[in-house]
């Protein structure tokens, strides 16, 4: 397993009568991902015109299906057929999908042809272990959850660059120990000039400011806050917690800056089936159900979907 978990007793403490989108209504609550056994759905990424894909952890392939229909399908991927998982998951604008698993980076067109694989170089500690990832305008950044360093492959004009390292973490706290980082979830801002980065070992989300490197803690009230999948939506900071607080899905109103913040809603609960990220899409939260606590799990294997309290 990639990941340490807490199951502590979970409560929802979301505000409740959040008023539902007039398009959300006709659109199911839960989406199956596979009725196959083994495969431990992980990431999850939803794109403008309602596509979604999810990877699996367990097998390393992909899914894809549309928000209206509550049932999705197998992604025909090219060149997957050796990654043993597959974790992050994100499109661009031209439609790619972006994906991790293992040590690699691949890169789909929608049709599931191999635009590009870019394999990362060990870390101080040994092999990478890829887990989330985020696209800006330039560049796409990789967590590893095995090394306390963010990989970088540039985007010119579309095309990929080479995957390397980039920033070891370990100079925001050099007394931590190195294995202990467990980098997770990553996101950006939309200029790209920043990331906010999840630590399980740490319990805390970090800002690193891509044009000089500095980190610093996000101040979130002293809460923990080691989160698994992570996102941001103007200021609101979306993530999933699964490990050193109830599971579900929590949700930080930042600042300006993004240097601090405080935790506006939690939903936790038994709607949940141990969480691990999740996407955004007009005012829904679409929530993977990873069963990862409990290998492999049983089918079917569901990503469930929810009103976003913080919508606006």
């Amino acid at each position: 397993m990639t990941r340490l978990f807490c199951l502590g007793a979970s409560v929802l403490l979301a505000a409740a009568g959040q008023a539902v989108p007039a398009g959300a209504r006709d659109l199911p609550d839960s989406y199956v991902v596979s009725r196959d056994p083994g495969i431990l759905p992980e990431g999850v990424a939803v794109e403008r015109d309602g596509t979604m894909y999810v990877t699996s952890k367990g097998t390393g392939r992909l899914f894809t299906g549309r928000i209206g229909d509550a049932e999705l399908r197998p992604f025909a991927a090219q060149g997957v057929a050796d990654r043993p998982s597959a974790l992050g998951v994100h499109t661009d604008a031209r439609h790619r999908v972006f994906s991790v698993g293992g040590s690699t980076l691949t890169v789909h067109d929608r049709n599931g042809r191999l635009v590009a694989r870019r394999t990362a170089a060990d870390g101080p500690l040994g092999a990478a272990s890829l887990n989330d990832l985020v696209i800006t305008e330039d560049a796409v950044y990789v967590t590893d959850w095995a090394n306390p360093v963010i990989h970088r492959a540039e985007l010119r004009a579309g095309r990929l660059g080479p995957l390397r390292p980039w920033f070891d973490i370990r100079s925001a706290a050099p007394q931590f120990p190195a294995q202990y980082w467990l980098l997770n979830g990553i996101t950006a801002d939309r200029t790209g000039r920043t990331l906010l980065v999840a630590s399980n070992g740490t319990e805390a989300v970090w800002r690193v400011n891509t044009g000089t490197k500095a980190v610093e803690e996000v101040q979130l009230g002293g809460t923990s806050f080691g989160a698994d999948g992570m996102l941001l939506h103007g200021r609101y900071l979306y993530a999933v917690l699964n490990y050193g607080a109830p599971a579900g899905v929590y949700i930080a109103e930042l600042g300006k800056g993004l240097h601090s913040g405080r935790v506006r809603y939690r939903i936790t609960g038994d709607r949940f089936d141990l969480p691990t990220t999740l996407a955004r899409h007009d005012c829904r939260l679409y929530v993977v159900n990873s069963q990862l606590d409990e290998p492999p799990g049983q089918p079917p294997y569901t990503v469930s979907a929810i009103s976003d309290p913080a919508c606006r």
